[in-house]
């Protein structure tokens, strides 16, 4: 081609390009428009979730029924006793039941006898290691309820059909001991799970350990550490030394068999399994253990 053809030949015009870059640009900006819609409809949602979230809250707030049903937490003449004075469990009906998970604080205050409740910093330490080492090793680190030991339950109790066997921590029995009856059904085992992380989640674990302390029923007509610790050694709960603490912890399991005052050796032989699991959690060491069993007991009169 010559000089002159080139200079009269048109330039080239470039093709647009209709390569991947273009496909993806056109993929983004149809993507954004159905966004629009999609963020709208979120944004719908959650007003409308919010708005019956405030309705509902506002409705149990000051519908009067709900404030009166609150009032059946409170301790009754007619229905409700103490704790430690309860000898028949009162079964409340499902609204109550509700209140009592709503307002668990409220509901084991109503239920405690403050006359003589005995607070933990008047609870000698011994008494306290010695109930979670029998009781429930892993209370410090579990949430109400201890997953390990339930699954190893459930096993025994599905091959029988019915609860044969329990893994309830210390705030499981402490639920038993305020609300439920003592009834092995799945049912009733399902209510105190539920409570007993209620529990969990409203309290710490010094203050339910207290509690517990101050509802268990110790035998001889002993309820809380306060009256068993007086019944049994006439002493305080802080002046009660290793032997003696082992003793009154290993009798809840039982109280009725377990008191000393029923029978002497079964509870030796109670006390000797709590020092045990006290040394395996590493409360004490085998030769305190081996030593707090042989010391002798010295108890009060049986009243």
């Amino acid at each position: 081609m010559t000089e002159e053809q080139n200079e009269q030949s048109p330039p080239k015009r470039r093709r647009k390009s209709t390569g991947s870059k273009g496909t993806r640009g056109t993929k983004k900006r149809a993507a954004r428009r159905k966004s629009v819609p999609k963020k709208r409809t979120g944004l719908l949602c959650l007003i409308c979730v919010l708005l019956v979230f405030v309705l509902c809250a506002g409705t149990f707030l000051f519908f009067p029924r709900t404030w009166q049903g609150i009032g059946l937490l409170l301790p009754d003449a007619e229905r409700q006793k103490p704790a430690n004075e309860l000898h028949e469990v009162y079964e409340p009906d499902a609204g109550e039941r509700i209140m009592r998970v709503l307002f668990v604080r409220r509901a084991i205050e109503a239920r405690l006898n403050r006359e003589d409740y005995v607070p933990i910093d008047r609870i000698g330490p011994n008494l306290g290691r010695a109930v979670v080492a029998v009781e429930d090793r892993r209370f410090y680190t579990h949430m109400g309820f201890d997953a390990t030991g339930m699954a190893r339950a459930a096993l025994v109790n599905i091959q029988h059909g019915r609860i044969e066997e329990g893994a309830s921590t210390i705030t499981q029995q402490l639920v038993k001991n305020l609300f439920l009856a003592n009834e092995q059904t799945f049912t009733r085992k399902a209510e105190e799970l539920l409570l007993a992380l209620d529990i969990e989640l409203a309290y710490t674990k010094p203050e339910i350990l207290e509690i517990y302390l101050n509802v268990v029923y110790y035998g001889a007509g002993f309820y809380g550490v306060g009256a068993a610790s007086e019944g049994y050694y006439g002493k305080s709960p802080d002046e009660l030394d290793l032997p003696e603490a082992s003793m009154l912890a290993g009798i809840p399991n039982a109280p009725s068999t377990l008191s000393p005052f029923v029978d002497f050796i079964a509870a030796k032989k109670r006390q000797a399994i709590v020092l045990d699991a006290m040394e395996a959690q590493n409360y004490i060491d085998r030769r305190t253990a081996e030593d707090a069993k042989i010391q002798p007991l010295i108890l009060r009169p049986k009243p």
